[in-house]
């Protein structure tokens, strides 16, 4: 039985992940800031990056599905043995690389930096590394994007959109990304590279929002309306308390097209995403 590692196992992937491993026969130590109860396959360690109580001194292999920066800085501190990591990181690092956002800007600096850090450890170790780096998250009603917006649909009954969202988008499930995980661990073509995860459909931003909001029960209205009522509408909802997250550069996003392409990881590990279906556990419900 071969044992793992696993960082973020309570977030959104690291819970499809942590099914996998256990159904593939895995002896996991999965960790988590809560205390969990264990199960006769899984060890839940509590902790976060600067201190888990209980870790081992080895294991087979060590998966990261939260923070990519924490992760890459306890990876190289040397805490624990293994032959195999695999981590995620973010297509952010692309698309937000000339964002007028600071903030966002320090992300991609971030993701470039723990990128970097954990391929040079893997290296320094005589391990082998991969980073997996999905595109815009959602299946599990836990996510910043789709999730976020179901739950503004339902408290305001509707949804609104400046005129022109028509970028194009590959959402991409959790589930997949949680099987694009375990697939990489045993294919030596993976070590010492990062992979896109692109989902198996692409369609215009738009649509997207429509469909998450046809899920709904019952289903709720999108709007489209003039960019410059729109612009209105968030600047009073910004002073409301609401949708601060909704930065201007993320706005003029929506009309620019944050497309990847899946065929290197089709190619190395047979990545065959799902197309995008929207049902009531993505939606939160």
């Amino acid at each position: 039985m071969r044992t793992a590692l696993v960082f973020g196992a309570s977030g959104q992937i690291g819970e499809a992940l942590l099914a996998r491993l256990s159904a593939s026969a895995w002896q996991v130590f999965a960790v988590s800031r809560t205390p969990r109860a264990s199960s006769s396959n899984v060890r839940w360690l509590t902790g976060e990056f600067a201190g888990i109580a209980g870790l081992p001194d080895a294991v087979d292999g060590v998966f990261s599905t939260g923070p990519l920066d924490g992760f890459a800085q306890w990876y190289a501190r040397g805490q624990v043995a293994t032959p195999r990591v695999v981590a995620f990181g973010s297509t952010s690092l692309d698309t937000k690389q000339a964002s007028g956002d600071a903030y966002e800007r320090d992300i991609v600096a971030r993701l470039q930096a723990a990128e970097q850090l954990v391929f040079e450890t893997a290296a320094s170790k005589g391990a082998a590394a991969t980073v997996l780096r999905p595109t815009l998250v959602y299946g599990a009603g836990r996510d910043q994007t789709l999730a976020r917006i179901a739950a503004m649909a339902r408290r305001m009954g509707f949804f609104a959109l400046p005129r022109g969202a028509d970028g194009k988008r590959q959402p991409v499930h959790v589930d997949d990304l949680a099987d694009a995980a375990l697939a990489v661990v045993d294919v030596p073509a993976t070590h010492g590279r990062a992979y896109a995860l692109p989902g198996g459909e692409t369609l215009v931003y738009r649509e997207m929002v429509a469909r998450t909001l046809a899920a709904l029960d019952p289903p709720r209205t999108l709007w489209q309306v003039p960019k410059p009522v729109f612009g209105i509408a968030l600047s009073l909802a910004r002073a409301a308390g609401v949708m601060r997250g909704l930065t201007d550069d993320a706005v003029a996003r929506m009309r620019e097209d944050l497309v990847f392409d899946a065929a290197p990881a089709r190619n190395d590990f047979g990545y065959a995403p799902r197309t995008f279906i929207v049902d009531k556990r993505a939606v939160g419900s």
